[in-house]
């Protein structure tokens, strides 16, 4: 089971953003929320609210579903920074020229996953649903076409 939290329209670029959220791609909540608060980032604060905001519908999903969702072994499966729109400004430059310059917004997207004892992603049944078993599918190996020959130009 994954629980998504989105953050949208922050002033921060992407580029900056992604520097912090590589601190906690793949970390266990709560040593990414320890990551997040010893961060000397600026954006480090808002995405300890979002790893909390997270958390948060981790909880009400399970209370929701009915579903037994372990908090200790939740992890960061994902945590993406995307280009949000850019703002356009103008700067006074020197003989009366202005220079534009664009300042950049992000959309950030923090996915946590349940992680079993043993590492593997755990698979939740709702409900008294059985999950089927997954089967490999292979497919039949594709024939390669037979090269033509070419013929010979006429004089």
């Amino acid at each position: 089971m994954e629980f998504r939290a989105e953050m949208r329209y922050l002033r921060v670029s992407p580029q900056k953003a992604r520097l912090v959220l590589e601190l906690i791609k793949g970390r266990r909540v709560e040593e990414a929320r320890n990551t997040l608060a010893f961060t000397k980032k600026r954006v480090a604060a808002h995405v300890g609210k979002l790893l909390q905001s997270a958390l948060d519908n981790a909880n009400f999903l399970a209370s929701e579903k009915n579903i037994d969702v372990e908090i200790d072994n939740l992890y960061v499966k994902s945590a993406i920074a995307n280009d949000g729109p850019r703002m356009k400004r103008i700067r006074p430059a020197p003989q009366g020229r202005a220079y534009r310059y664009q300042r950049r917004i992000s959309h950030i997207e923090l996915v946590l996953a349940e992680r079993g004892r043993n590492g593997e992603a755990v698979a939740h049944r709702v409900g008294g649903e059985k999950a089927a078993p997954a089967k490999a599918k292979r497919s039949a190996p594709v024939a390669k076409k037979a090269a033509g020959k070419k013929k010979a130009a006429a004089k």
